[in-house]
């Protein structure tokens, strides 16, 4: 089961295992900004129907400026949902790491970067298998690596996401974007910048600002307290 919703969102037992995947802020806003404004005009006029018919939530789906910076400077600072003061048009990014990282001790929950997964895609899939108790087959291991990086993937897109030319606009080469890591620095300002460590430096401990800007660093698990991080790892 994939979902977006925060962790006190989701039941949570024992028996069941949870993997938690972060990335960099900075590049999440501009996921979600390719994401959220490329849905199809019919997806909009869903959405606007969903969102009237909210008592809740009483308006119609927000419309995302074109300029991903301008739309960086809202999602740092109006949220939808009652008070969060961040996120459009989803739940806070801040909570939601907040969320996971006071969760980290749990046996069940694995903490997984996309920065790491990025750098050596071959250790994390061995580090979710361990935790998942998944006997790794090295006869076929390398193609299964191979098919899990994200150019495969976007090559791929029109048959793993047949659906999304249904509500995004250029449909699974949109939902495949680009898939990198660092992408703002060519598109947000120091001002940006500075609006963003700030929020950092009021919502996160050091240790979850350290990890979400950079992942576990290569398998290094020391920039966590929890005693359940190596025992995660299969390294």
């Amino acid at each position: 089961l994939k979902t977006h919703v925060p962790i006190d969102g989701l039941p949570l037992y024992d028996e069941v295992r949870y993997i938690h995947v972060a990335r960099d802020g900075r590049d999440v806003a501009l996921a979600m900004h390719n994401h959220f404004g490329g849905f199809t005009d019919t997806h909009l006029a869903l959405l606007d129907q969903v969102g009237l018919g909210d008592p809740r939530i009483g308006r119609p789906y927000p419309r995302l400026p074109g300029d991903p910076a301008a739309y960086f400077r809202l999602w740092l600072s109006e949220g939808v949902v009652t008070g969060q003061d961040d996120g459009l048009p989803s739940p806070s990014f801040f909570d939601l790491e907040a969320g996971y990282w006071a969760e980290r001790e749990r046996p069940n929950l694995l903490l997984v970067h996309y920065a790491d997964l990025s750098a050596d895609l071959d250790r994390e899939m061995r580090r979710i298998a361990g935790f998942l108790d998944i006997a790794v087959d090295e006869a076929i291991w390398p193609s299964l690596v191979k098919a899990a990086r994200f150019e495969i993937m976007r090559a791929a897109g029109p048959s793993l996401m047949p659906s999304a030319h249904g509500y995004l606009i250029g449909g699974a080469d949109r939902f495949f974007n680009r898939g990198e890591t660092g992408r703002w620095r060519d598109v947000l300002g120091p001002g940006d910048l500075a609006l963003y460590d700030a929020k950092v430096r009021d919502r996160f401990t050091p240790d979850l600002a350290a990890w979400i800007q950079g992942g576990w660093k290569g398998g290094d698990l020391s920039r966590t307290a929890s005693p359940n991080a190596a025992a995660k790892s299969s390294l």
